[in-house]
């Protein structure tokens, strides 16, 4: 008993704490050291006990990190509390289970290798976990650990080179190298904290390069709103007039700041924009009246399929609407049922889930002012999809969102801080525009210049800088990503041909 409860303890403490690397405690150095215990532990019991002891790991680590989703199934499902914990559990385990890949690999390349051998293919291991995760089953990369991040400036500009993946990468290696510390003879254990160390060093010295270089010319002057509308206010059909009072207010004060871009956040508009000629004329004078272009976003109804609705993005000027984005990733869930024939019957538990159309391609708004591209809501914590948008032309990028959902919890503060990355992956300046919040400005280096608080209403405007050339993450992607699955593949290869 007291084998697997000091364990257990152990591995449950650091997983909690590695959750609090991330906002809102963004203790974010733990994340150097945070994983060393799994590391440890995996190599020192059976690849079966590792894999459990990993599962254990991960599920309380998705747990802490993923608890603003109570408030969520709370507030707006038929759900009785503490049943609401359910779906987050779920969702904790299912995200557990790549961890638990991981530690039980690692265990069982200790066995048929040697410690150091599976120490040094961990970093492959977590990277390529933290991909698959991002993509099957529609994907879901919340957690993943470069993230925690976000706030270390010299640390993410390596995000240029390999994306959030390349972060994910450094910290597993210094993780690796504190677990062969306690695992390995010295010799070795002085090696991997050499090779460790030059790795960090290297990606401090390339951050601090990076965050030197004086800006280039080319700037767009955009404003956005943020209205902190309650989200049970936020479709109120009594509500209608106040909510349109509101945001028309907020675009009259933002066309102070002679912006050439005004940002509305995500299905702002209380009705359905292309089928309310009235609201639609209003804003196409006030586009006149501000000599700004108006991004809004929208509930469409579409005329095909006939009367389905898609998630909208309307770009309206002096002569109405010019141009449109339909959202492409829909939240599973929130946006769609998956095997929605088999359990479609979830939509009457919670009021958040629709079912709504997808849009089929990206779209890159030629102007004016110039070419931009819009991410709705969780679209922009997939990298290969704002990297579409950025190849197509974009020379900024807007994220509109309504978190509204999430109410006061650490959900919001946790979805801004995956956006500095999409920034310094592309060196290319973000706007983001929430309901709620939080709202923002990220300059191409990932540093928030500006922001909203939470339910604070107002108006935010900056200039910001343009676009210029291709970053290598524009150009290959997730190479890190495939290079480490490789590795992780020829690795666990090799064990299997070796002798037990």
């Amino acid at each position: 008993m007291r084998d697997r409860v000091v364990p257990a303890a152990l591995l449950a403490a650091s997983a909690g704490v590695l959750a609090l690397a991330f906002p809102r405690a963004n203790w974010e150095s733990v994340a150097w050291y945070a994983l060393a215990p799994l590391l440890v532990v995996a190599l020192v019991t059976t690849p079966r006990a590792a894999f459990a002891w990993g599962w254990l790991h991960g599920t309380v680590f998705f747990l802490v990190l993923l608890r603003w989703l109570d408030f969520t199934f709370r507030t707006f499902s038929e759900i009785p509390w503490p049943l609401t914990w359910g779906p987050t559990f779920l969702l904790a385990a299912w995200c557990g289970l790549f961890v638990a890949i991981v530690s039980g690999l690692v265990g069982w390349l200790g066995r048929r290798r040697s410690p150091a051998w599976a120490l040094a293919t961990a970093p492959c291991l977590w990277v390529g976990a933290e991909w698959l995760r991002g993509h099957l089953l529609g994907g879901f990369p919340w957690g993943t650990l470069g993230y925690s991040q976000y706030l270390r400036l010299p640390v993410i500009q390596v995000a240029e080179l390999g994306g959030v993946h390349a972060v994910s990468f450094v910290l597993l290696a210094a993780n690796a190298a504190l677990a062969g510390v306690v695992l390995l003879p010295w010799r070795r254990a002085l090696l991997g904290l050499g090779l460790a160390a030059a790795v960090v060093l290297g990606v401090l010295v390339f951050g601090a390069w990076r965050l030197g270089e004086p800006p280039r010319p080319g700037e767009l002057g955009v404003a956005l709103m943020q209205p902190a509308i309650e989200q049970p206010l936020k479709w109120n059909p009594e509500h209608v007039v106040v909510t349109l009072g509101i945001y028309l207010e907020l675009t009259r004060q933002a066309g102070g700041t002679q912006p050439d871009l005004i940002v509305w956040p995500e299905t702002a508009s209380p009705t359905a924009l292309r089928r309310d000629p009235g609201l639609l004329a209003t804003l196409t004078a006030l586009s006149g009246q501000l000599h700004a272009a108006l991004l809004i976003g929208s509930v469409d109804v579409l005329d095909a399929p006939p009367n389905r609705l898609s998630n909208a993005a309307f770009l309206v000027t002096e002569r109405g609407i010019v141009g449109r984005y339909d959202k492409i990733h829909l939240v599973p869930f929130g946006e769609y049922v998956p095997l929605s024939r088999v359990i479609g019957f979830v939509r009457g538990w919670a009021e958040f889930i629709a079912d709504l159309e997808p849009g089929s391609r990206t779209v890159v708004f030629p102007g004016p002012p110039a070419p931009f591209g819009v991410v709705i809501c969780y679209e922009g914590i997939f990298p290969d999809l704002f990297r579409e948008f950025v190849n197509g032309g974009a020379r900024v990028m807007v994220n509109m969102t309504n978190d509204g959902w999430f109410g006061r919890t650490s959900g919001p503060e946790q979805h801004l801080a995956m956006y500095p990355f999409r920034a310094v992956e592309h060196r290319i300046a973000v706007v983001r525009a929430a309901n709620t919040g939080v709202s923002a400005f990220i300059a191409p280096t990932g540093r928030i210049v500006g922001r909203l608080g939470l339910f604070q209403r107002g108006v935010l405007a900056d200039r910001v800088p343009l676009r210029h050339g291709r970053t290598l993450f524009t150009r290959l992607g997730d190479w890190v990503a495939w290079t480490s699955l490789a590795v992780a593949a020829a690795s666990v290869g090799v064990a299997a041909r070796s002798r037990a």
